[in-house]
């Protein structure tokens, strides 16, 4: 008992140790603004560049006049489509690389992830912003006209793909129609490579949302260009 009551007092008068819990964050510790900004840049800019291209494409075919010829020749909505499409997702293509290359050399954003799946993540995004001008492009029937209906899609589109403004923060409403852009699942993408590394494991639902949209938005665009000829 004696040795007992020894180790008890020795216990009690043992000088306590204090364990201080501090955060750090995981995928940018100096909380570099650059690192999350930069990535951001890549995929609006890429956006607005892409749909306005493609706005213009069959608009200014109606106003030049060679719609008519057009619509005589055996060229079927969906060749024509596809002849609107390929410069502009090469166009993109070469913009995104410019941009990532900037990037990374000049504001020294680290990209840790695979590159192929960037380029994967990148060329659903394409397919649906080429997708979204080219229904712009088939709904309209001036260029101003489409260069007005641009301002009032794109705008929206920025503020609810979570670059500015987290969504988590919006209302509820506007939570639900943050499906229908192709911007919040590319900046998901396009940020985890950049600075997480993660994979298709990871993303693939994002590029499951970015096929369908695409997939959605380039069959309306084929029937809306179908009933145009018609």
């Amino acid at each position: 008992m004696t040795d007992l009551a020894q180790r008890i007092q020795g216990v009690q008068g043992a000088r306590q140790v204090q364990v201080m819990l501090e955060q750090r964050p995981w995928y940018n510790p100096d909380l570099n603004g650059r690192w999350f900004f930069v990535p951001g840049v890549i995929g609006t800019l890429t956006l607005v560049t892409i749909v306005n291209l493609t706005a213009f494409a069959v608009v200014r075919e109606r106003e030049v006049g060679t719609l008519e010829q057009i619509m005589v020749s055996p060229i079927r909505p969906a060749e024509f489509i596809l002849g609107k499409t390929v410069p502009f997702f090469l166009v993109g293509l070469v913009e995104v690389a410019l941009v990532v290359v900037v990037g990374r050399l000049w504001f020294g954003v680290p990209f840790v992830g695979n590159p192929l799946v960037m380029l994967l993540g990148t060329a659903l995004f394409l397919l649906s912003s080429l997708a979204l001008g080219l229904l712009i492009s088939t709904v309209c029937t001036t260029q101003q006209q489409a260069f007005s209906t641009n301002f009032f899609v794109l705008s929206p589109f920025f503020i609810l793909s979570g670059f500015a403004f987290p969504i988590s923060s919006m209302p509820v409403v506007l939570q639900w129609f943050t499906y229908l852009n192709p911007l919040r699942y590319y900046l998901v993408v396009i940020r985890g490579t950049f600075l997480k590394g993660v994979g298709i494991g990871v993303l693939w639902p994002q590029f499951a949302a970015m096929a369908a949209l695409a997939a959605v938005l380039l069959t309306l665009s084929i029937l809306r260009f179908r009933k145009t000829l018609e």
